[in-house]
C-alpha cells in the first residue's frame, strides 16, 4: 500500500509539473494601443473593443458562405458552476474563463489545452437569481498577464505564457457577501472592476475599484452608494449607511479614450421594494450610468435612469459608445426594454425609446422624466411586465456600423408579485421576499424569447425573431453581414444582419449561454459559442416554469468553435472600419 501511495504521489507531482511547464510560445505582450485598437483577428476586450459594440471587422465568414459552417473543435469546461463565459483571443491563443475562477489557455485553432489555473474554491455567497453560483463572465489581458476576478472578492494576475500566479489581491471580505461575477476592464495601466454581492446590510457599500496592473496594489475606490453627509446622501432619507444596500456594479464598463472616461452601470437599490427599504428617495447612485476618471475614480458625471427604482428593474448592463446624429452618444437598455441615449461627454439626456412592452413606468421621450405607474405595497399583489427577470438582462446587445442597428437578445415574461418586508438587521436585508407567479408576455404569441434589431437613429424595430425559449446569449455582429445569437433550447442562430433571415442554425450540447466571439487563428476565421447550465438572472427558472415541455441537459459547460470547411473560402478579408451617421 505504501509503495502504491508513493508511486501515485510521484505521478501526481509529475503531471502537475508538466501542466505548469506547458507555455504559450512566441507571446507578444499586449500594449495599451493594442487594447484601444485590437488587431482584426484578436478579441482582446470583453466586447472586443472599448466601446462595447460586440462587433468584429472579420468577413471571411459571410452571408454568401455561412451555410457551409461546421464544427471545428469543442472543449468541455469546468462543470461545477454556472457558465456565461467570454473567451479572449490573442495571436491564435484562446484564454477561457471557467466557473469558480478557473482560467485556461487553449490553442484557438485546435482546442488543445496549453495551461490551466485552478484556484481554491470559495463558497458561493449570492442569493436567488443565480449571481452567486461561480459564474465568471470575462477576464482581461494586458502586458504579459491575464487578469481575473474570483467569487471570494479577489482580483488575480496570471502569467499569460504559463498560467502561474503573479499576484493575488483581496479586494473585499467575502464573509460580508462580497464577490465578483464579472471580470475587469484595463485602462491606462489599471485593472478596474465592479464588485457585486451587496445585498446584505453591513457597515459598508458597493464600489468600483482600480488596482495597479504591475503590483496589484489598490489605486482608487469609488462607492456606488451615496453615503450620509456626502453629495446625494440625502436621497436615501435618514437611513444610516448600514441600511443602504445595492448598487452592485456586476457588468464590465466601457471606455472612451477621447473623453478619457470610463462608463459603468450600477444595479438597483436593495431590498427591491421602496416599502421594504424604508425610503422613497432617489437612492443615488443606484440604476445609474457613472462616468469615471480612470486615473482617480472621481465621478465626472452621472445619470440616474430610474430614480428610486422599486421592482428590481436593473439598468446595470453594457454601455455602447456610438457616435450618432452628430452626437458622441452612449446607449443603454435595462430590464424594461427602454433604450436610453445620453451625451457621453456631458451625461445630458438625448432620447429614450420604449419598445412598448413594459407597464411599470412612463418615460418622457424628450426630457427623460420617469413617472411610476406601479409601486409595490407590502403584501399587496401587483401585476407587472416585465417580471423581475426583465425583458433585457446580462445578455449584451451588439451594434453593427454596416446597418446602424442594435441587436438585442430578450426574454418575454411578466409576473404577479407580492413583495414582503425585510428585517433591518446587520447581515440580513437582501432582495426582500417576493412571492412571484410568472407568465408569458401576452403579446408574445406564446413565445418566451426574442432577438430584435433596432435602428439607433429612429428607434424603429427593423426585424424580430421569436423563439419558444428565451434568448440566452449576447449578440455578436460581424462585417460579413452576420449577427449571431442563441437560445435556452440549445439553438445557435446566424442571421442576415440586414433582413433577419436565418442563414444557418444548429443545436448545441446544452443551452447556448454566454458571449460568442469570432477571431482568426492561422489565418482562418472561427466563431466560438459558449454553452452551459445554471446562469444568472433567472435563466433556469423562467423556461422550466413557463415552458416545461422544453428540456435542457443539466450539465455540459463547453465552448463550441465553428469554421468553414477546408474547401470553403478561407481567404482572409477584413472590412475597413465604418462610421455611424
Amino acid at each position: 500500500m505504501t509503495r502504491r501511495l508513493v508511486i501515485w504521489v510521484s505521478l501526481s507531482v509529475l503531471v502537475g509539473s508538466l501542466s505548469l511547464r506547458a507555455q504559450v510560445k512566441d507571446f507578444s505582450p499586449v500594449t495599451e494601443p493594442m487594447l484601444r485598437n485590437p488587431a482584426p483577428g484578436d478579441w482582446l476586450n470583453w466586447r472586443r473593443t472599448d466601446n462595447a459594440w460586440g462587433y468584429s471587422p472579420l468577413d471571411q465568414i459571410n452571408t454568401r458562405n455561412v451555410q457551409r459552417l461546421q464544427l471545428a473543435w469543442s472543449w468541455a469546461m469546468d462543470n461545477t458552476g454556472a457558465q456565461e463565459a467570454t473567451p479572449l483571443v490573442h495571436e491564435g491563443i484562446m484564454y477561457l474563463p471557467n466557473p469558480h475562477g478557473v482560467i485556461q489557455a487553449l490553442d484557438a485553432a485546435t482546442g488543445d489545452l496549453i495551461w490551466e489555473f485552478r484556484p481554491k474554491r470559495a463558497k458561493s455567497s449570492g442569493e436567488a437569481g443565480g449571481e452567486g453560483n461561480g459564474v465568471q463572465r470575462n477576464i482581461a489581458i494586458f502586458g504579459d498577464k491575464i487578469f481575473g476576478t474570483t467569487n471570494d472578492a479577489h482580483i488575480i494576475a496570471l502569467d499569460a505564457q504559463s498560467g502561474k500566479l503573479a499576484w493575488d489581491t483581496q479586494v473585499a471580505d467575502s464573509k460580508l457577501g462580497y464577490q465578483y461575477t464579472s471580470g475587469p476592464l484595463v485602462v491606462r495601466g489599471k485593472i478596474i472592476a465592479g464588485i457585486s454581492g451587496c445585498n446584505r446590510y453591513k457597515e459598508d457599500v458597493c464600489f468600483i475599484s482600480a488596482l495597479d496592473a504591475a503590483t496589484g496594489k489598490e489605486v482608487w475606490r469609488t462607492s456606488t452608494i451615496s453615503r450620509p453627509g456626502e453629495p446625494g446622501g440625502d436621497t436615501w432619507g435618514d437611513l444610516p449607511l448600514t441600511f443602504r444596500a445595492g448598487g452592485d456594479a456586476w457588468i464590465p464598463g466601457s471606455y472612451d479614450p477621447g473623453t478619457n472616461l470610463i462608463y459603468w452601470g450600477t444595479a438597483q437599490a436593495k431590498p427591491w421594494a421602496r416599502a421594504a427599504r424604508g425610503t422613497d428617495g432617489d437612492a443615488l447612485y443606484t440604476n445609474s450610468t457613472l462616468a469615471l476618471d480612470p486615473d482617480t475614480g472621481k465621478i465626472k458625471w452621472f445619470y440616474q435612469h430610474l430614480p428610486g427604482e422599486t421592482q428590481d428593474m436593473d439598468e446595470v448592463f453594457e454601455r455602447l459608445l456610438i457616435d450618432s446624429g452628430g452626437r458622441k452618444s452612449l446607449f443603454e437598455m435595462g430590464k424594461l426594454g427602454i433604450l436610453w441615449q445620453l451625451d457621453r461627454t456631458t451625461g445630458k439626456f438625448i432620447r429614450a425609446t420604449d419598445l412598448g412592452y413594459q407597464n411599470i413606468v412612463q418615460v418622457d421621450p424628450e426630457s427623460g422624466k420617469v413617472t411610476y405607474l406601479k409601486i409595490p405595497q407590502i403584501g399587496v399583489e401587483l401585476e407587472m411586465c416585465p417580471s423581475t427577470a426583465g425583458f433585457k438582462d446580462w445578455r449584451a446587445m451588439a451594434f453593427s456600423p454596416q446597418t446602424n442597428a442594435l441587436y438585442i437578445p430578450m426574454s418575454l415574461n411578466c409576473e404577479k408579485a407580492t413583495f414582503g418586508e425585510a428585517d433591518k438587521v446587520i447581515g440580513k436585508g437582501g432582495n426582500g421576499p417576493v412571492d412571484r407567479r410568472d407568465y408569458k408576455y401576452p403579446q408574445s404569441d406564446g413565445n418566451l424569447g426574442q432577438f430584435l434589431a433596432m435602428d439607433i437613429r429612429t428607434g424603429k424595430v427593423l426585424w424580430r425573431h421569436r423563439t419558444p425559449s428565451p434568448s440566452n446569449t449576447a449578440a455578436l455582429a460581424t462585417a460579413g453581414g452576420l449577427v449571431i445569437g442563441g437560445d435556452w433550447d440549445r439553438h445557435m442562430y446566424v442571421y442576415n444582419a440586414a433582413t433577419g433571415k436565418i442563414l444557418w442554425q444548429t443545436r448545441l450540447i446544452t443551452s447556448a449561454q454566454g458571449f460568442p466571439i469570432t477571431y482568426l487563428a492561422k489565418g482562418k476565421q472561427y466563431i466560438a459559442m459558449p454553452a452551459g447550465t445554471g446562469g444568472g438572472s433567472w435563466s433556469t427558472l423562467i423556461p422550466s416554469e413557463l415552458a416545461p415541455e422544453i428540456r435542457a441537459p443539466r450539465s455540459g459547460n463547453a465552448v463550441l468553435v465553428f469554421a468553414l470547411p477546408a474547401s470553403g473560402n478561407n481567404e482572409s478579408s477584413v472590412a475597413a472600419p465604418a462610421k455611424s451617421k
